[in-house]
């Protein structure tokens, strides 16, 4: 199982300077690279200080020049934001950049608070559909001289401009239903899940999923499948506690972004009262600690070990907790440190 590094710059507070949560967030890839993971992913969002990622194909840019070996992943692009001939040509123009180093996950988005301004009165459903039909039309646009005439798409013969390095930068799917993962399959796509908050029997569910969509689609070769998990190594009780409670907050904002209902002013939501965040027992930082990865560096290999063995192809540490960079990075260090070293090369 391979491992790799899931993150954003994120703010929860006016006090945060952009520059530096930048700063902060190259020197956590700087960190990945030189410590052996195999990718970086980082996604797109707008409008959202909680997660600040307007192009992700220009960050990854920025950190292809950081770099030296890790792959460079959207951790996803939202697919109804995005024209098949314009992802086709700038996935493929950042693909030279990095010198073949790109993958590109796509996701149909999960906020109405971006559908509503990028494009009103679209729904999770009619995203997915979009979803489904830029895929298809992307790898035929990197082939080249590909007209389409779809549903929500139509344009004459076309051809990606530049080709990418790899003939076909691999695209993984976020999936979380079966008929996302027969998709994916289906399109000789990898797949990308996430439990959220959800314990590990949710993890065993997606890995049903997929593997019920590789059976039903025996004829295409096995795709990989990724687990984005949020991820802390401790030093002690006292530390994982903590970061159990930090998660719990995180969470807590989560879902108000998600169910789009508070204030949002300068590109933050309105403060959740600590109270509030204590009687919501569904993200209580109990919960936090028992069904995401966050322990010591033993427990966490054991978690791993059995995500292992499920037969998941990558681990990627998700690290937007909410918490100071300086716990970030030092939980990070002891994971390329103390965790890694147990699943070999």
């Amino acid at each position: 199982m391979k491992f790799s590094l899931f993150v954003h710059m994120e703010r929860l507070d006016a006090g945060q300077d952009h520059k530096r949560l930048y700063e902060e967030f190259v020197a956590l890839c700087e960190i990945a690279d030189k410590g052996g993971m195999h990718a970086i992913w980082t996604g797109e969002h707008h409008g959202m200080d909680f997660t600040i990622a307007p192009n992700p194909f220009v960050t990854i840019a920025d950190l292809a020049r950081r770099t030296t070996n890790v792959r460079l992943g959207t951790g996803t692009v939202i697919a109804p934001f995005w024209h098949p001939i314009k992802l086709a040509g700038e996935a493929a123009m950042t693909d030279l950049i990095c010198d073949g180093r790109l993958d590109i996950g796509i996701a149909r988005g999960a906020y109405s608070f971006e559908y509503e301004r990028l494009l009103p009165g679209l729904d999770a459903w009619g995203a997915g559909q979009r979803m489904r039909e830029l895929i298809p039309a992307v790898k035929k646009l990197w082939e080249g001289d590909y007209a389409h005439d779809g549903e929500f798409y139509k344009f004459p013969s076309t051809t990606s401009a530049p080709k990418p390095i790899q003939q076909h930068p691999p695209i993984w799917v976020a999936a979380r239903d079966p008929n996302s993962h027969e998709f994916a399959v289906a399109n000789g796509c990898n797949v990308q899940v996430t439990p959220l908050w959800q314990g590990d029997d949710e993890v065993a569910t997606l890995m049903g999923r997929f593997n019920e969509a590789c059976a039903k689609n025996a004829a295409v070769e096995r795709p990989k499948i990724m687990l984005l998990r949020h991820t802390y190594v401790g030093t002690d009780e006292a530390d994982i506690a903590q970061a159990a409670n930090e998660m719990s907050v995180y969470y807590n904002y989560f879902f108000a972004w998600f169910k789009n209902e508070k204030p949002i002013h300068q590109g933050l939501i309105e403060r959740i009262p600590p109270e509030d965040i204590a009687a919501n027992a569904m993200l209580s930082a109990d919960v936090m600690r028992a069904n995401n990865v966050v322990g010591s560096a033993e427990a966490v290999i054991g978690r791993l070990k059995a995500y292992e063995a499920m037969g998941y192809d990558e681990y990627s540490f998700w690290i937007d907790t909410g918490m100071s960079f300086e716990r970030k990075k030092a939980s990070l260090e002891r994971f390329i440190a103390e965790v890694m070293p147990a699943f070999g090369e």
